[in-house]
C-alpha cells in the first residue's frame, strides 16, 4: 500500500535525484477540448481587445498603479476608494474558496490565463513545429542537425513574439493603450522606463512558457495547495471511477472481460500537461484541463464500453453513487458572500462623484464684519472621480448667512484635484454658541452631490 501511495510523497514533475523531469504531453483533442477551445477564444478577444475599448474617452478597464488611477467598466476609481478594491478583494477570495468546495479546479483548467496561454497558445504552437510528444521527445533527444537547429530557432522566436504581443497587451492594461503607442512610436530615449518594463515583462513570460511550464501551477500557485484544504469528499472534481475501472487489465479481443473497464492504456497519463496519473486520486499536480476524460472517452469508444470512466463526479458521488449535496459549508460560504456583495453594491452606489473635505483655516478665528456680523474662514479640498468638468456651488443649509468663494468660481476639471477657500458670514446675534455646527451643500448646477458639515466659531456668549 505504500508504494501504491508513494506518488503523494513527491511531485510527478521531479525524480528520485530532484531534477526535473520533462513533461512531453501527447496533443489533446476530444469534445472537452473542443469547448476550451471556444473558452480560449472567447478570453484571448477579451483579453487583447479590451484596452482598446474606450468610454468617454477613457479605457473600460485600467489598473494604473503609478499614477493611482483604477477603472473598472468606466467607472473612476482613486486611492480614496482603495477601501471598495480591499473589500472587493475579500469577495474574490471568498468566491473562489466558495467556487472550489463545489466546483474543485474548474478556473485553473478553463479559466486561469497560465493554463490558457501554456496549453491553448505556446503548447498548440509546439505541436505545430516540433510534431506531438514522441516527435517532441525524439528531437530533443536527437543529434543537432539542422532541422533540429531550424525548429528550435522557429519556436523560440515565436515564443518571444508572442511573449512580447502578451506583455504589450498586460502594459496597455496598466498605462493605457495611448501611453503604449506613444512608447512604441517616439525615440526610444524618451520612454527608457517603459522599453525596460516591456523586456522586464517579455522576458518573464518567454522563460515561464519556453521553460518553467506547469511549475507556474505546482510551485508558484498556492492554489493547488489550498485545494486540499478546501476541497471536501462532495466536491466535483476530475475523478477516476476506481469502482468501475478496477481491476484494470489490458483487452484482449475476443474475451469476455471479467475486471475493470480500465484497460490500462495510459493514455490519461500521456495527455497530462502536469505528468500525473489520474487514476490515483484528486492530486495537487492536477488543473481540471479535462485532457484524460476526452483521453479515456475516445479509448472507451474504440474497445465498446461505456464512456465516462473519468468524468467530473465527486468522491461520494463515485463511491456512494450519489449526486451533488448541498452542504453546511456551501451554505456558509454563500450567506456571508450574499452579505458582502450586498455591502459592496451599497458602497458602489452611495459613491460619491467628488471627494470633499472641508476644514475651518488652521490658526484663524472668527473675524468681525461691518453690519453685526461675523465670518469665519474656511479651505475646501475637492478630487472630481469622473470623466466631466464639474462647476461647482456651495449653498449654506443649516443657517441663515452667505457664503463667498475666494477668488475665482470653483471649476473641477476630470480626474483632477483642486482646493479653494471661502467664507461663511452670518448676523452675530444668530450665534449662541461657541461652536455652532454649519452644514454646507456642495451643487453641481442643480444636481446636489453631498452635504459636508463643519463647526462655525464665534464669540463666547456670557
Amino acid at each position: 500500500m505504500a508504494q501504491e501511495e508513494s506518488f503523494r510523497d513527491h511531485v510527478g514533475t521531479i525524480d528520485e535525484n530532484g531534477k526535473r523531469r520533462w513533461i512531453y504531453a501527447q496533443k489533446p483533442k476530444g469534445k472537452l477540448f473542443n469547448y476550451r477551445k471556444i473558452a480560449t477564444a472567447f478570453f484571448l478577444t477579451v483579453f487583447f481587445g479590451l484596452p482598446f475599448i474606450k468610454v468617454n474617452r477613457e479605457p473600460l478597464f485600467l489598473l494604473n498603479i503609478l499614477e493611482g488611477k483604477f477603472i473598472v467598466f468606466g467607472t473612476i476609481f482613486w486611492p480614496q476608494d482603495f477601501f471598495l478594491f480591499g473589500l472587493g478583494m475579500i469577495i474574490f477570495v471568498l468566491f473562489i474558496a466558495l467556487f472550489t468546495v463545489v466546483f474543485g479546479r474548474v478556473f485553473c483548467g478553463w479559466a486561469c490565463p497560465q493554463t490558457i496561454f501554456m496549453e491553448m497558445v505556446f503548447r498548440r504552437i509546439e505541436y505545430w513545429i516540433e510534431g506531438d510528444a514522441n516527435e517532441q521527445k525524439a528531437l530533443n533527444n536527437g543529434p543537432l542537425t539542422e532541422k533540429k537547429i531550424l525548429k528550435k530557432a522557429a519556436k523560440n522566436i515565436l515564443f518571444f513574439l508572442v511573449s512580447f504581443l502578451i506583455a504589450n497587451t498586460l502594459l496597455s492594461y496598466i498605462i493605457g493603450v495611448d501611453e503604449l503607442f506613444k512608447i512604441m512610436s517616439e525615440p526610444f530615449g524618451a520612454h527608457l522606463g517603459g522599453f525596460i518594463s516591456l523586456l522586464i515583462f517579455t522576458g518573464v513570460f518567454y522563460g515561464v512558457y519556453i521553460r518553467f511550464r506547469e511549475q507556474v501551477c505546482l510551485v508558484v500557485c498556492p492554489y493547488g495547495r489550498l485545494q486540499g484544504v478546501l476541497l471536501d469528499r462532495n466536491s466535483i472534481v476530475v475523478a477516476y471511477d476506481y469502482l468501475r475501472g478496477e481491476k484494470r487489465g489490458h483487452i484482449k479481443k475476443n474475451e469476455k472481460r471479467e475486471i475493470g473497464d480500465c484497460i490500462d492504456c495510459n493514455q490519461c497519463v500521456k495527455v497530462c500537461p502536469t505528468g500525473i496519473d489520474i487514476r490515483n486520486g484528486t492530486q495537487l499536480e492536477c488543473v481540471n484541463c479535462t485532457a484524460c476524460i476526452d483521453a479515456c472517452d475516445f479509448m472507451m469508444e474504440k474497445v465498446n464500453l461505456p464512456k465516462g470512466l473519468i468524468r467530473y463526479a465527486s468522491e461520494n458521488g463515485i463511491a456512494n453513487k450519489q449526486k451533488l449535496k448541498i452542504t453546511g459549508r456551501m451554505i456558509a460560504y454563500s450567506i456571508v458572500l450574499t452579505l458582502l456583495i450586498g455591502v459592496e453594491v451599497f458602497l458602489l452606489m452611495g459613491r460619491s462623484d467628488l471627494d470633499i473635505t472641508i476644514n475651518r483655516a488652521r490658526g484663524t478665528l472668527y473675524q468681525e464684519q461691518p453690519g453685526n456680523k461675523i465670518s469665519n474662514l474656511y479651505t475646501i479640498q475637492l478630487l472630481n472621480k469622473t470623466h466631466e468638468d464639474l462647476p461647482v456651488e456651495l449653498r449654506l443649509e443649516s443657517e441663515t448667512g452667505e457664503i463667498k468663494v475666494i477668488g475665482k468660481s470653483l471649476m473641477i476639471a476630470h480626474e483632477n484635484f483642486e482646493q479653494g477657500s471661502f467664507f461663511i458670514t452670518v448676523d452675530k446675534s444668530t450665534i449662541k454658541n461657541r461652536k455652532t455646527p454649519m452644514t454646507i451643500g456642495v451643487y453641481s448646477g442643480s444636481r446636489k452631490i453631498q452635504s459636508v458639515s463643519a463647526n462655525f466659531l464665534g464669540p463666547i456668549v456670557y
